[in-house]
C-alpha cells in the first residue's frame, strides 16, 4: 500500500514534465493511446457538468429576478455561489481540453516517427492511413472542443453582471428591471449548452473510432 501511494506521487511529480509522465505511464503498460482515451473522457464529462452547472445558475438567477417574497439577500448568495461553481467548471473545462492537446501531441509525434520506421511499403501505406483517418477525426474533435470553450465566456460575463448589480441593488423593484435581461442571458447560455451538446457528441465519436482501430 504503502509503495502504491509513493508511485502516485512520483507520477504526479512526472505530469509536470509531459514527456517524463508518459514515459512512466509506458512502462506501467499504459500507452498514450489509453491515455488519450481516458482525458478525451475526462474532457468530455466536465464539459457536461459544466452545462447542467450553467443551466442551474440560469434557474437561479431567473428566480431571483422573479422574486416574490422571502429574503432576497439568501436568493442572492445561492445564485452567487452558483455562479462561482459555474466559473471552476469553466476552468476545468478549459484545462481539460489542454489536457487533452498535451497527449494527442505526443502521441501523433511518436506515431510519425513510427511510420518511418517500417521495412514493408504496404504496412507503412496502411499505419499512414490510419493516422491520417485519427488526425481527421481529432481535427474535427477538437474544432467542436474549442467551440465550446469559446462560449464559455460569453455565457458567463454577463451572469457576473447580474450578480454584481443584484448585490448591489437587493431591493424587489431594482431586481424586477432585470426582467428585460433574462431573454439575453438565456441567449448565451442556451448557445452554450448546443455547443457544448455537440462537442460531447464529437467526442463519443471520436473515442468509440479510436477504440476500434
Amino acid at each position: 500500500m504503502i509503495r502504491w501511494f509513493i508511485l502516485l506521487g512520483v507520477l504526479a511529480a512526472l505530469a509536470g514534465c509531459s514527456s517524463a509522465y508518459y514515459g512512466a505511464m509506458e512502462k506501467m503498460g499504459i500507452h498514450k493511446r489509453d491515455i488519450l482515451v481516458d482525458r478525451v473522457k475526462a474532457a468530455r464529462d466536465s464539459q457536461q457538468e459544466a452545462k447542467e452547472q450553467f443551466l442551474t445558475a440560469m434557474e437561479q438567477y431567473k428566480s431571483v429576478v422573479n422574486f416574490e417574497g422571502g429574503d432576497l439577500e439568501k436568493a442572492y448568495n445561492r445564485f452567487n455561489a452558483t455562479l462561482q461553481k459555474s466559473e471552476a467548471k469553466a476552468t476545468e473545462v478549459r484545462n481539460r481540453i489542454r489536457a487533452v492537446e498535451d497527449v494527442s501531441a505526443a502521441l501523433f509525434k511518436e506515431w510519425r516517427a513510427e511510420i518511418k520506421q517500417y521495412s514493408s511499403e504496404e504496412l507503412r501505406r496502411s499505419s499512414q492511413r490510419q493516422y491520417d483517418a485519427t488526425q481527421g477525426r481529432y481535427r474535427e474533435l477538437m474544432a467542436a472542443m474549442k467551440q465550446a470553450e469559446a462560449k464559455l465566456e460569453p455565457a458567463l460575463v454577463p451572469l457576473r453582471d447580474q450578480v454584481l448589480f443584484i448585490k448591489h441593488n437587493l431591493n424587489a423593484r431594482a431586481i424586477a428591471g432585470l426582467k428585460n435581461e433574462v431573454v439575453v442571458v438565456q441567449a448565451n447560455v442556451d448557445s452554450l449548452v448546443r455547443t457544448i451538446e455537440s462537442s460531447v457528441a464529437q467526442a463519443d465519436a471520436f473515442i468509440a473510432g479510436l477504440q476500434a482501430e
